[in-house]
């Protein structure tokens, strides 16, 4: 690796610049991720930063986010009784129970993956 200078004010200063990193459609999860390191986590979210790994390390958690609750709130489904005879029944009480399951999931995601 081959270090280039300036000179400023007298004296020479090494030319630093970051990795480039590829452009990446980031979700909820992987911002609300970024930001829990980046103020919790700071040795970390340099080590990424200064790496390149930034981006990919918050595109799999969102990828891994995202599977964790569209499953969790499969499981927890089957688990409670809330079917498609039950949503053709009682559509509205079918929207209910599904809302408080994906929540319960989200949170279960928060917990596991974004604040750890």
């Amino acid at each position: 690796m081959e270090v280039t200078y300036r000179v400023q004010e007298g004296f020479r200063l090494p030319n630093l610049l970051l990795p480039q990193e590829a452009e990446a459609h980031l979700g909820r999860y992987a911002e609300l991720r970024r930001q829990y390191i980046k103020k919790h986590r700071r040795v970390l979210y340099t080590n990424l930063k200064t790496s390149g790994q930034l981006a990919a390390h918050l595109a799999e958690i969102e990828t891994a986010a995202e599977k964790m609750v569209t499953r969790l709130v499969a499981q927890m489904a089957q688990n409670e009784g809330v079917t498609e005879e039950l949503k053709a029944a009682d559509p509205q009480r079918w929207t209910g129970l599904m809302n408080n399951l994906k929540h319960s999931a989200e949170e279960t995601v928060l917990n596991d993956l974004i604040y750890n």
